[in-house]
């Protein structure tokens, strides 16, 4: 059997880069719909599903390479005519899908690629070069919007794969010639080929079909249907000396010993303080925070789940709190109740006050199992037991 191309034969080369990524895309979509399947309840199950996510990004990544050489290979090789050649339709409808595939051998797993260098955490690419692309920030809109176009693709993908099953099969019982034997070992015997007709119309076909897959799947990532919890409702204003302009309460928890980083985005503060006192109780501070405003990388949905913050049944997290000043150095200290659990917390902050200008921020530490924020994850591995919070905000002192 020849490496190469002819103008009637497909080479060597040509078979095995057909057939590795037929046999690559068969277990990417088997191992994409069992993982995305599977329950994520308890620390075996996280697991599992995890480490059958791996495996299909890391197939992934391959098919992206394997198809970047199967495309370079192509495209030095003379492509063997079309058997139907003189069945204008069906010869329209065979390099149409034989674009559509190509083209999507790229787009699904570079999408599903973007997607995941752009979220942060759950299951890692099995390679040595990291999790992050060039000119991907870790953002959530990137993240859903290559991840729509990734699972939209993909179904345009298996659509386009049954097809070309469906029309080898045609060619080989019905029309009983030698389009599907020619890409199987050997060299099977080929009659004489119909006159060519080369045609852009294929090519035009497939580019428009792919313009309106990434704009259906554009318009669904942009617009957040991504099948996560509906947003909770706001957190009505408070009244406070202290009103807050801007801030973030930022967490860090580390899933698979990677750093996954998140935020609340809806948050009030009531906050009574008095800057001329110089030691002792300077004040009072009440912070309510939406539980579901949170986002979290890749995991968000697991978050909200019962065994983690429950957000259905305890949506709001509170934290109660006097205000102290010791020898120049700011203490919140007080309560933070999470779901049905309170426990005292400890709050060093720093404070710049500039005229009605307040800026204030703090770090600490908190361990999830105190608040039973996933008790069924037992293993520091899977889910780290700390969790960094981050916080900044500037407030202005209310009018007199």
């Amino acid at each position: 059997m020849a490496i190469s191309n002819t103008a009637i034969r497909y080479g060597g080369v040509t078979k095995f880069f057909h057939w590795l990524t037929a046999l690559l895309i068969i277990a990417l979509i088997g191992s994409g719909m069992f993982a995305e399947d599977l329950p994520y309840e308890t620390q075996d199950q996280l697991t599992q599903k995890a480490w059958f996510f791996s495996i299909h990004k890391t197939m992934g990544v391959s098919v992206f390479f394997v198809a970047l050489a199967r495309i370079i290979w192509a495209i030095s090789q003379p492509k063997p005519g079309l058997l139907n050649a003189d069945k204008k339709l069906e010869s329209w409808l065979a390099g149409t899908v034989h674009w559509v595939l190509y083209a999507s051998l790229v787009i699904v797993p570079l999408a599903g690629w973007i997607s995941h260098a752009a979220a942060s955490g759950f299951a890692p690419i099995w390679w040595p070069f990291g999790q992050n692309l060039p000119l991907v920030p870790k953002s959530t809109d990137v993240e859903h919007l290559f991840g729509a176009i990734h699972v939209i693709s993909g179904k345009v993908l298996m659509g386009a794969l049954f097809l070309h099953f469906a029309g080898a099969l045609k060619h080989h019982f019905i029309d009983r010639d030698s389009t599907l034997r020619r890409m199987l070992p050997g060299e099977p015997p080929i009659g004489p080929m119909p006159a060519q007709h080369h045609s852009s119309a294929p090519v035009l076909t497939a580019a428009a079909i792919w313009l309106a897959t990434v704009a259906a799947s554009a318009a669904v990532g942009l617009s957040g249907e991504n099948g996560g919890a509906a947003p909770a409702p706001a957190l009505e204003q408070v009244a406070s000396e202290w009103t807050v302009q801007d801030g973030t309460i930022g967490v860090t928890v580390s899933q698979f010993g990677s750093a996954v980083e998140g935020s609340f985005s809806d948050w009030t503060s009531a906050i009574s303080f008095d800057e001329t006192v110089t030691e002792g109780k300077a004040g009072n501070v009440t912070t309510t925070i939406a539980i579901p405003s949170l986002t979290l990388g890749s995991v968000t949905d697991q978050a909200m789940g019962a065994d983690f913050f429950n957000a259905e049944n305890f949506p709001t997290a509170t934290f109660a709190a006097d205000i102290t000043v010791t020898n120049g150095e700011y203490l919140a200290d007080g309560t933070l109740t999470i779901k049905d659990q309170s426990v005292p917390v400890s709050l060093p902050f720093s404070l710049t006050i500039d005229g009605d200008t307040a800026t204030m921020q703090a770090t600490t530490t908190l361990d999830r199992r105190a608040f039973a924020i996933g008790d069924s994850v037992t293993d520091a591995g899977t889910l780290g037991f700390d969790v960094a919070i981050d916080i900044a905000l500037t407030a202005t002192r209310a009018a007199q």
